[in-house]
């Protein structure tokens, strides 16, 4: 079994990390490259930053975070938002991020995921899947949404999922916005369908309060790995601690 990834999700506006409900009710969680240091140096597998505004002004400011990310820390880290073109991965990746992604743009433009797979390679280029469990007329489904998940498109997920591997994705980052700060676990069923559905890692993100809800969603929710917030932002859960429960757990994590 591959060793099991625990990855820290970092939400930045103007080179602080954030944290909020849906991008409202935003809380400073501290500066972007010393938050991501110290999880380095806790043994976290890799680090996502988010640029959260994402406008043309904020372009430029990012992609100095991302040099100074990259200067500091020894892990692989991957950057989204606002992504839509060769050349925003361009120069994102020459700043010194490891992987991108992607989310609204692809659903926007689905042959951008083929551009930028054949362009520089599918290990470098993450799809982030935001889906919602709403009414259809087809009953109850898996829906992909856009722009934070607040917008629905008219996507299956598990479809979607299949397709931007075909597509060349090298990985899925799954949100369940259902779970999405509620604290009480990730989306089990959903993750375990669209993880043995995809031959790529999927990142399962949504959810997390506890250290049980990572072990339940690498063994009944078979990801590759978890990311997570603000149980990390504000200490309620520290990495080398989780680490030395999912290994008495016989799950493969990395220990420092």
């Amino acid at each position: 079994m591959l060793t099991k990834r625990i990855i820290p999700c970092l939400d930045v506006k103007e080179g602080r990390t954030v944290k909020g409900v849906n991008f409202v009710n935003l809380r400073d969680a501290g500066d972007a490259v010393e938050l991501g240091a110290m999880y380095a140096a806790q043994g976290a597998d890799e680090l996502v930053y988010l640029d959260i505004t994402a406008t043309v002004e904020g372009r430029s400011t990012f992609i100095d975070l991302v040099r100074r990310v990259a200067q500091t820390i020894n892990i692989p880290f991957t950057v989204g938002g606002g992504i839509s073109s060769i050349a925003d991965v361009s120069a994102l990746l020459h700043a010194g991020a490891d992987k991108v992604s992607i989310n609204s743009a692809a659903v926007r433009n689905p042959d951008l995921i083929n551009e930028l797979s054949l362009e520089f390679g599918s290990q470098c280029i993450v799809v982030a899947i935001d889906t919602r469990y709403v009414e259809t007329s087809n009953g109850m489904q898996h829906i992909v949404h856009t722009h934070g998940g607040r917008k629905p498109t008219e996507i299956q997920t598990l479809a979607w999922a299949k397709e931007v591997e075909e597509r060349g994705a090298g990985e899925i980052l799954l949100t369940s916005m259902d779970a999405d700060g509620t604290k009480n676990g990730f989306a089990l069923e959903l993750t375990a369908q669209i993880s043995g559905a995809a031959n790529i890692p999927v990142i399962a993100s949504g959810g997390a309060g506890t250290m049980e809800h990572f072990y339940d969603v690498f063994t009944t929710g078979k990801a590759d790995a978890g990311l997570a917030a603000s149980i990390f932002h504000f200490r309620e859960i520290d990495i080398p601690d989780l680490k030395q429960y999912l290994a008495g757990k016989n799950l493969p994590v990395r220990i420092l």
